[in-house]
């Protein structure tokens, strides 16, 4: 019963009772265990004579068929049904292993009723989701976060009482609250730092808050857009971000549910929980839950450019959480390296059926150039390859893995390279070579030299490569033609269905690659890179605006295909029968690949007049 008091303590509204009253209740609470999958209680039962505390695992809260939200430990469900008297407004249903508190209504309620569970059941009654949330004026992801902010600025000073911080944030109806530490630098403290670092942890309130905030903080310029952060988010494994105007000045606080549908709030817990695996059992049953979050995600309606960097960040987690565990159980490499992402990963456009691509660089004196060295630094990337297999990932078929010496070289030798294919790019494979390494991006481990790609910077001083790139952007032709407007397969196992990503998402991709270079941009997503060639004039403006949004309509249907098969239990590819898409998609899909050849056509013919 001791153990069942010191989890629910820090948690509310627990964590306002006295400790004799916790007591109480820990000794009513009964574990339930839940298989995956299984119904809590479903829509439409009751009324409930119990609430449940959520001890391990995760609970979705299912309205309609459709997930609303995700609850983790220490969350509570249930009390509505309880208190009201009504049947359930939804189901509750165990997104994998769970463990749950049942607490009988003869003890609960009671405690709801005091002042601080009638606050809490107020708050929580009216964020609980009763319905379908309604669907933003405006997409979140595209507009700056100092338009997303909610809640009002909780300003203090590093000497500031726990206390009296904690009643400022009470008062203003905040989460968080800014330090301002006097150096240039914030510190920050949130709900969840007061229930851990404070309440758990035993910690006087009348202690400084600058003893539990967590500092320096990483702050965000005001006019960066929401889905950039979310990554960013994602990335750190936080949910808050203090914003800053450009001359420095603390504007506010952004937090996760200021930018997204609560439906992606299962992607924090599942990057949450990549990061407090243990072993690689762990690892393997935290990342089962990746696809069942894109499902959720592209259930929620979030954009398929918006899923795809989001599982492109948890993978980063996981690749990261394997690196760590293979390296303390290696013992430290003979020179610190860097894995680096390639192919679609880099670009943050992965999707259900994209395999990983990698890359390792290692920097160091004369030893880099040991072969030993390359060996056993392989070796580590070999045992994170098959990690990530372990854990439902596909490595590149085609041999672009970090542990193949191809792809594994020391920052001197990747340099080599790189200078040999920009001065000699019809040599073999050096086309391929240039794309895989241009979308590189380090996942892990040291930034001390420059990243690989940024050897490719000065592409514009070699037209040669850049005419080459071109050309090659333009093998891949969209399929327009034949059966109802569309190319597709002629035989074998796809016969009858359209390829997506080598007839829409990679000619698209390699334009994209071919036009950021010509301007400058080595690393980015493609749409990144279509936006920052047209800004500085390698592409026609109208053409990046045509190519982007042929690639958001691809990716949607790509998504939404796949999404499809991992619900009917199939695995994910990249075949579409065109005859199962309505008349008006259809139509769309068909002018966005005509759209998609008449950039190529421009191109091309720029290319034999030698505008290019």
């Amino acid at each position: 019963m001791q153990d069942v008091a010191e989890f629910l303590a820090p948690h509310p509204p627990f964590d306002a009772l006295e400790p004799a009253d916790v007591q109480r209740v820990a000794e009513a609470a009964e574990a339930e265990r839940h298989a995956a999958g299984s119904e809590v209680f479903h829509q439409g039962a009751g009324p409930v004579e119990h609430l449940w505390v959520v001890r391990s695992g995760s609970v979705e809260i299912v309205h309609d068929g459709r997930v609303l939200d995700l609850l983790g430990p220490g969350e509570l469900f249930g009390h509505a049904s309880m208190l009201s008297g009504l049947p359930t407004g939804f189901a509750a249903v165990a997104a994998e292993e769970t463990v749950c508190f049942r607490i009988r209504a003869a003890v609960a309620m009671p405690l709801l009723a005091r002042p601080a569970g009638l606050r809490y059941v107020t708050r929580s009654l009216l964020e609980t989701p009763g319905g379908a949330p309604p669907e933003p004026a405006v997409n979140p992801a595209l507009r700056p976060v100092a338009e997303l902010m909610r809640a009002p600025l909780v300003l203090c000073s590093p000497a500031t009482p726990i206390r009296e911080a904690a009643r400022l944030m009470a008062a203003a109806g905040a989460t968080a609250v800014v330090i301002d530490r006097g150096d240039a630098t914030l510190g920050i403290m949130t709900d969840r730092d007061l229930r851990a670092r404070v309440v758990a942890a035993g910690v006087d309130t009348a202690a400084p808050v600058a003893d539990v905030m967590s500092a320096p903080a990483y702050t965000v310029d005001a006019d960066r857009l929401g889905g950039e952060v979310l990554l960013d988010m994602l990335d750190r494994c936080v949910r808050h971000f203090p914003v800053v105007s450009p001359t420095g000045q603390v504007l506010g606080v952004v937090e996760d549910a200021d930018l997204v549908a609560a439906g992606t709030r299962s992607s924090f817990h599942l990057r949450a929980a990549i990061a407090r695996a243990a072993t690689l059992g762990d690892l393997v049953e935290a990342s089962a839950g990746l696809m069942p979050s894109v499902i959720a995600l592209h259930d929620a309606r979030v954009a398929a450019t918006d899923v795809a960097a989001i599982q492109s960040v948890v993978m980063d987690a996981l690749i990261r959480r394997l690196l760590e565990m293979t390296v303390a159980e290696a013992g430290a490499p003979p020179v610190p390296f860097a894995w680096l992402a390639l192919g679609s990963h880099a670009r943050r456009e992965a999707v259900p059926s994209s395999d990983v691509d990698s890359a390792l660089v290692w920097h160091g004196g004369d030893e880099a150039d040991d072969p030993a060295v390359g060996t056993a630094l392989r070796a580590i990337a070999e045992r994170v390859i098959d990690g990530l297999v372990a854990c439902g990932f596909v490595a590149d078929p085609h041999g672009a893995v970090a542990s193949r010496p191809l792809f594994a070289r020391s920052s001197a030798a990747w340099r080599a390279a790189a200078e040999s294919w920009l001065e000699n790019p019809t040599q073999e494979k050096a086309l391929i070579l240039v794309s895989l390494v241009v979308d590189g991006r380090p996942v892990w481990g040291v930034q001390s030299a420059p990243p690989v790609p940024d050897a490719f910077r000065d592409a514009r001083r070699n037209p040669e490569l850049l005419r080459l790139l071109a050309s090659f952007a333009l093998s891949h032709r969209p399929p327009t033609g034949f059966l109802r407007g569309l190319v597709v397969e002629h035989s074998g196992e796809h016969r009858g269905r359209l390829d997506l990503k080598h007839g829409g998402i990679v000619p698209i991709a390699d334009l994209a690659r071919w036009a950021g270079l010509a301007a400058g941009v080595t690393r980015g997503s493609t749409p990144a890179r279509l936006r920052a060639a047209a800004d500085a004039g390698t592409l026609d403006a109208d053409d990046a605006r045509l190519l982007e949004e042929a690639f958001e309509l691809i990716s949607g249907l790509r998504l939404a295909h796949q999404v499809e098969q991992l619900k009917a239990g199939e695995e994910p590819d990249d075949f579409l029968d065109p005859a199962a898409l309505s008349p008006l998609t259809r139509g769309s899909l068909k002018e966005a690949f005509r759209a998609v050849a008449g950039v190529q056509r421009r191109i091309g013919a720029d290319l034999r007049l030698g505008v290019r």
